[in-house]
């Protein structure tokens, strides 16, 4: 059902919202980069500004620093019409940053200074609950799960969207550097695993979850669980693979010239909430599901064709402009 007042229903996505500084020149070191380019960032603050871009309607909870990048990055949030009424300011801590390190091919690896950041400090008591409540999908990744107090305050908002008859969506968001342990990474993206609707996991993520060295159905249907609705595998350049309770299958890739791939997998799943957010019978018609993947399919192309992640996030005439091309 959409809005009673005819706008489209809330997406609430919740997390960590930093600045990745992406350097100047790809295939370096970061030692040997001889510059940086100063990019906002945070996978669930990606996925709400992809939302808003492509017409829909979102809002962002989370933790910043009181500092001038956390409230430039609540800046970007608003210019992006994304609502931050569910953001708090942190005094004593400051607004996360990371280096990132671009490969010629466009993938990168990460380098975090957070210890703590702002985020990692969102407590229970700080939630924005009548906003939470107010989302039709409740979107998360795994990050916010990491250390207290921002756990609780994670486990918490899912329940009370959960409560108010959100669809709860996931997105693990493996970031290795950022955990204790890889043990203690898989338990805790795992603790939560079947809460979520849907699901989507990278090939990679795939690999690491299950402990698994293929990339095929059997692997991808061992993370099944009775709640899910919607099981996503992306491939990166090979398109995504998708499972429901009826039916599976794969969609193919848009092929570009990739110089970035940050942001492309929050691009690809904004792009699928915003088209499911009114419509979740999409879900169980297949021809349906293709059309709207291979939609989120050419947001997450797009997205890797420019630096940095929400600079690089699609408006709607550039994706039909895609669609139409091929």
């Amino acid at each position: 059902m959409a809005a009673s007042n005819g706008e489209k229903s809330l997406i609430v996505s919740f997390g960590e919202m930093l600045i990745d500084f992406v350097p100047t020149v790809s295939g370096v070191s970061l030692a040997e980069a001889p510059g940086f380019i100063k990019a906002p960032g945070g996978a669930p603050a990606n996925v709400a500004i992809a939302i808003s871009r492509l017409g829909g309607r979102a809002a962002f909870v989370g933790k910043l620093g009181d500092d001038e990048f956390g409230h430039m990055l609540a800046g970007i949030l608003k210019q992006n019409g994304v609502s931050a009424e569910g953001i708090n300011f942190d005094t004593g801590a400051r607004t996360a940053l990371a280096f990132v390190t671009l490969k010629s091919d466009g993938e990168r690896e990460f380098m975090f200074y957070r210890n703590p950041s702002a985020d990692m400090l969102l407590r229970p008591d700080e939630l924005n609950l009548d906003l939470i409540r107010s989302a039709k999908v409740f979107h998360y990744g795994s990050i916010s799960l990491i250390v207290e107090p921002c756990r609780s305050a994670h486990l918490k908002a899912m329940e009370v969207a959960k409560e108010a008859g959100a669809l709860l969506s996931y997105d693990p968001n493996l970031r290795l550097p950022l955990w204790p342990s890889k043990e203690e990474a898989q338990k805790q993206i795992l603790s939560i695993w079947d809460k979520a609707e849907v699901i989507k996991v990278s090939d990679e993520e795939l690999m690491f979850l299950t402990g698994s060295d293929k990339v095929d159905d059997e692997t991808a249907l061992s993370l099944w669980h009775s709640n899910l609705k919607l099981l996503l595998v992306t491939l990166g350049d090979k398109g995504c693979r998708y499972y429901t309770k009826s039916f599976r299958g794969s969609v193919d890739p848009f092929h570009v010239n990739a110089v970035d791939t940050t942001g492309a997998g929050d691009s690809y799943v904004g792009a699928l909430l915003c088209k499911i957010v009114d419509d979740r019978a999409v879900l169980e018609d297949e021809a349906r599901l293709r059309e709207v993947l291979r939609y989120a399919n050419a947001c997450g192309a797009i997205t890797t064709t420019k630096k940095g992640a929400i600079p690089a996030l699609p408006i709607e005439s550039e994706v039909q402009s895609l669609l139409k091309g091929n």
